[in-house]
């Protein structure tokens, strides 16, 4: 029986090594060194090497990458456990050439940074189904700990927010930053950065960890943290996962709210918008008087611009209230008469209005009343410089709220619009900016060639960044940055190559304007362009610690900053 198992493994393992290497011939002892590695560690039963399996690995939310003719992988493993992801990296360490390795959690990028063009995509979700057998089919739970007295929970790097927020509330605690969707996996986030409208006042998802197991890109298994092993801490948080697997997270928990007072208000120009968004997030700057006391009254910040009165479901399907039944439709407006008052005011001020959309948590666990949530609002309502008569109000329960955006993607999945190309484009813009920037493109750019899809923007607070990690944002001194989110769908024929082209039209307008951008979910074609458009002061810091965690360029060459082992 043992030497049967062993030849299955022997023939599996050769039949993904010669998968892999089938272009790039290497000695007889690194052949041997590859099969023994893979065998001895027992993974090779654990990766499949089928085109239904490569082709789905290898695609993601965007859906431009291989519809560009971009490589799929050779092969997917799927782990039971993280030393099997480790056994790959050391197998692909030992070889010449190594191969590409990648992690894959929900597929959620956008241009395949996940891909692992002829390597090896490892399916995370694995991890987790494995987990969950071995602990008696108890589910994401095997995956996820929550420590009450520790008020921290540990997740696997496969686990989704979603899961993580409800095994949270079920003890009463919750994450306090969050992204606004919550169907991504842990270890993506962080390997980004992860905001939403809570990171003003607590930072982005890296800035709320404690602690994590990585896996370097020379298969070694490390724990880290601020007080040990900082540098590599510092590196994977944001690093766009160059410098190692992020296995799990160690998330602070803090007591949980019951409810959110979710609040929109439409306001009729960007300066008035983003000077009431300014003066909402101005917590611990110093700002004082009047600023001062509305800074801090709601604990969601964010806004979105409404183009010429565009909305159907792909327009808003990032807000939707409430789920859709037989007798009315998903909006966050209680009736028509409200629908045509906003595009009545739209037109009088010549098609582009702006919403502030923000939320006050209260009840439950949390420290802030149903009374002290109605004394919150009169102030806002009282000082905030929006439409008048433009109010729109929802009251939710916190998870609700925190996974609004679920239910407008179940919607386009039935729609059959959520598996179309997303040719979306994020930035971070300086405060200083900002104004220009939406003179320019969300009332000329964007409104010469309309588009279906949310466009977001609202500001972060700089100081809530930790400038030792890897994720980068604007290099200036101010206070403050704005985020601006074009996230379109293209749902008709010629749709992806018209938004590539806007995409780069508002790209050559920032360059051409001075302004100091920088992207988020970055994708640049060439080093050089990483370089020079999006490290810039933090590249050589960058170089070296990929040079100390994976010196062989194996991780993430879909992001294309390394694509061949360094010298």
């Amino acid at each position: 029986m043992l030497i049967m198992e062993r030849e299955q493994l022997t023939i599996a393992a050769l039949f993904l090594f010669n998968s892999i290497l089938k272009a790039a011939p290497s000695s007889t002892s690194s052949r041997s060194s590859f099969l023994d590695e893979l065998v001895d560690h027992g993974i090779a039963p654990l990766i499949r090497t089928d085109t239904d399996a490569t082709v789905r690995a290898s695609a993601d939310y965007g859906n431009l990458s291989l519809s560009a003719g971009a490589r799929p992988a050779a092969a997917v493993l799927y782990p039971s456990r993280p030393a099997d992801i480790a056994a790959l990296l050391r197998a692909s360490f030992a070889n010449t050439p190594p191969f590409p390795v990648s992690a894959r959690g929900c597929g959620h990028s956008i241009r395949g940074q996940a891909s692992a063009p002829d390597g090896v995509v490892v399916d995370m979700a694995s991890l987790g189904r494995h987990g969950a057998r071995a602990a008696g089919g108890a589910g994401a739970a095997a995956r996820l700990s929550v420590s009450v007295e520790g008020r921290y929970i540990d997740a696997g790097g496969e686990q989704l927010w979603v899961d993580v927020l409800r095994a949270s509330l079920g003890h009463g605690l919750t994450p306090r930053s969050w992204t606004d969707y919550l169907h991504l996996t842990v270890g993506g986030t962080l390997s980004n950065a992860g905001i939403s409208g809570q990171a003003f006042r607590h930072g982005p998802q890296i800035s709320n960890v404690q602690e994590l197991d990585v896996i370097t890109g020379v298969g070694e298994i490390v724990t880290c943290s601020k007080e040990k092993e900082k540098d590599l801490f510092d590196a994977v948080l944001g690093g766009l996962g160059q410098f190692g697997v992020i296995t799990r997270a160690r998330i602070p928990l803090a007591p949980a709210p019951a409810r959110a007072r979710w609040v929109r208000l439409v306001y009729t120009s960007a300066a008035a918008l983003t000077a009431d968004q300014e003066r909402l997030i101005d917590v611990g700057r110093g700002g004082g008087g009047d600023d001062g006391a509305l800074g801090g009254l709601m604990d969601y910040v964010e806004g979105s611009v409404l183009l010429d009165q565009q909305q159907d479901l792909v327009e808003t399907w990032r807000t939707q209230p409430r789920a859709p039944s037989s007798s009315s439709s998903s909006s966050f407006f209680s009736n028509a008469d409200d629908t045509a008052r906003v595009a009545a005011l739209s037109a009088e001020v010549g098609g582009v209005l702006y919403y502030l959309e923000g939320a006050l948590y209260y009840g439950g666990a949390g420290d802030v009343s149903t009374m002290g949530v109605d004394k919150r609002m009169e102030v806002l309502l009282r000082e905030l410089r929006y439409a008048r008569g433009f109010v729109f109000v929802q009251d939710v329960s916190y998870s609700e709220f925190l996974d609004r955006v679920h239910g407008g993607e179940l919607q386009l999945r039935a729609a059959g619009l959520w598996d179309v190309p997303h040719p979306w484009l994020n930035l971070f813009l300086p405060r200083s900016r900002v104004l220009d920037f939406a003179a320019a493109v969300f009332h000329r750019i964007l409104r010469r060639r309309p588009a279906v899809g949310p466009v977001l923007i609202y500001p972060i607070n700089r100081n809530k960044w930790d400038g030792e990690m890897s994720a980068v944002i604007p290099e200036d001194d101010e206070e403050v940055f704005y985020t601006v989110g074009i996230l379109r769908s293209a749902v008709a024929s010629g749709d992806v190559e018209r938004l590539e082209e806007q995409n780069e039209q508002i790209i050559r307008f920032c360059e051409e304007a001075g302004i100091g951008y920088k992207q988020y979910l970055p994708y640049y074609s060439s080093q050089a362009e990483w370089e020079k458009k999006h490290f810039g002061a933090k590249w050589a810091k960058f170089v070296q610690r990929k040079n100390k965690y994976d010196p062989k360029a194996i991780l993430s060459r879909g992001q294309r900053i390394f694509t061949s082992p360094l010298a």
